[in-house]
């Protein structure tokens, strides 16, 4: 049987309703092979799935990231976005094959609660204007505390917020919204710099990393819960709930969809030809990191273009994009290429 899919719209699948530019309207898809990635087996979401912890105090995310590997029992894990031991909130916590999209978890922006408290009283309008001259591009160097050993760069304050401030204990609420790699410690310190007066963090709290937020994480106890329904009752539902499909982060990049030939050529190292492509999401440059997609919405690849969008138009044959990091892995859809793509 064979049907057409040209959009995967839903919230735990991460793909957008975004208008394609569609070059072979006619393309279909195959029910036989692959499937809807909300539709994945748990050997499946494990073996290439998203998994979010809310982490406690105390222990490293590395520490944090091992328990999980010891409970599910998988070898290959990963996570993206160290949380020093202090901190707590959303760890992202990769399976298998998603761990090849460390880097995109890794440049997600991400978003922190930050309760502090100052050596001397600090007027709320003195505070605000501090607050505001902080926003930005700021010069963020990390702290001897921090998990995470680099060097001195420039990093973006997107938003830096006052939740709530009591002048009589000197402890106020900060909404942090910023890039990647920005160290909260630092820019606490640097509070205290510019008030004159020591600045001491008390709890730091991230409750969103690129497009998950904390409502989305489980904490380690209902973990262990899902875990011991599938192993001691074989029930797999709690534990699917909880794993999300790659597909999930990779909602922001452009993409481009192909034939099931030109699937099952690219999961064995092809570059993506002309002939196998049906739609892409946008116009794209030479040199433009994209999402190779099937007709499921499967995420196969992560790939660099070859040619831009006006070369593209022009061509009738010849390769277009090459993968840089295959998601899919082999066998998934069969090797008749040569005819599809």
């Amino acid at each position: 049987m064979q049907t057409k899919y040209y959009q995967l719209s839903d919230q735990k699948s991460g793909s957008e309703s975004l208008s394609e530019i569609i070059f072979d309207e006619k393309s279909a898809t195959n029910n036989k092979f692959g499937s809807l990635p909300l539709d994945r087996s748990l050997d499946e979401l494990l073996n290439s799935g998203i998994l979010l912890v809310r982490k406690p105090r105390g222990p490293t995310s590395h520490q944090l990231t091992a328990w999980v590997r010891n409970i599910l029992g998988i070898k290959k894990i990963g996570h993206g976005g160290t949380l020093d031991p202090m901190a707590t909130g959303l760890l992202t916590i990769l399976c298998g094959r998603a761990t090849r999209l460390t880097d995109i978890i890794l440049k997600g922006d991400k978003r922190y609660i930050s309760v502090i408290r100052f050596g001397r009283d600090v007027q709320s309008d003195e505070l605000e204007e501090i607050l505001t001259s902080l926003s930005g591009e700021i010069y963020n160097v990390p702290p001897k505390e921090s998990a995470v050993k680099v060097q001195v760069r420039t990093r973006i304050i997107k938003s830096l917020n006052l939740i709530d401030y009591d002048q009589s204990t000197r402890i106020a609420a900060l909404e942090i919204f910023c890039v990647a790699g920005t160290y909260i410690r630092t820019l606490t310190r640097d509070m205290g710099l510019l008030l004159d007066t020591s600045c001491e963090m008390l709890e730091l709290h991230r409750d969103k990393t690129s497009l998950f937020d904390e409502t989305m994480a489980c904490d380690m106890h209902q973990l262990k819960d899902a875990v011991f329904l599938w192993k001691e009752h074989n029930d797999e539902r709690g534990l699917i709930k909880l794993l999300t499909p790659v597909e999930s982060i990779l909602g922001k990049l452009p993409s481009i969809t192909v034939k099931d030939g030109a699937v099952a050529a690219m999961t064995h190292g092809a570059p993506l030809a002309k002939p196998g492509l049906v739609s892409s999401s946008t116009e794209f440059e030479s040199g433009s990191i994209v999402v190779i997609k099937s007709l499921k919405g499967e995420a196969v690849a992560i790939a660099e273009t070859l040619v831009n969008f006006d070369k593209f138009l022009s061509m009738k044959n010849g390769h277009v994009a090459i993968a840089k990091s295959v998601l899919m892995p082999t066998g998934i859809y069969p090797q008749n290429w040569s005819k599809q793509n």
